[in-house]
C-alpha cells in the first residue's frame, strides 16, 4: 500500500511563497515521476510541475520562472517552491507519483489527498 502526503499549504498574501511537500510512503520499490496538479473551484485539474528520477523537469507556461520543483530520491519526497504568488495560484494542489512496487511490477499511478493553497490580501 503506498500513501502520499503533502504538507506546506496555507495563506499567504499576494507576492509571496509557500513550499509544499509531498512524501511517498508504503511498498514502493521505484519512483519515476513525481509531481504537482492544481485544482481551482469550478475549474478542471492541471499540471503545475513535474520532475523524473533523473531530474527532468516540465513546468506549466503559467508558473515558469515563479516555481520550482525538486525532488529528494533518498526521502521520496518531492517539494514544490512557490513564488510571486497571485491569487489565480489559489487551488487545491496535489501530489502525484508514477511508481513500481516491485521490481517486475508496472508503473501505477498514486495521488495525494491535496492541500489548500489561498493566495489573497
Amino acid at each position: 500500500q503506498v500513501q502520499l502526503v503533502e504538507s506546506g499549504g496555507g495563506l499567504v498574501q499576494p507576492g509571496g511563497s509557500l513550499r509544499l511537500s509531498c512524501a511517498a510512503s508504503g511498498s514502493i520499490f521505484s519512483i519515476y515521476a513525481m509531481g504537482w496538479y492544481r485544482q481551482a473551484p469550478g475549474k478542471q485539474r492541471e499540471l503545475v510541475a513535474t520532475v523524473t528520477e533523473n531530474g527532468s523537469t516540465v513546468y506549466a507556461d503559467s508558473v515558469k520562472g515563479r516555481f520550482t520543483i525538486s525532488r529528494d530520491n533518498a526521502k521520496n519526497t518531492v517539494y514544490l517552491q512557490m513564488n510571486s504568488l497571485k491569487p489565480e495560484d489559489t487551488a487545491v494542489y496535489y501530489c502525484d507519483a508514477d511508481l513500481r512496487t516491485t521490481v517486475q511490477a508496472m508503473l501505477e499511478h498514486y495521488w495525494g489527498q491535496g492541500t489548500q493553497v489561498t493566495v489573497s490580501s
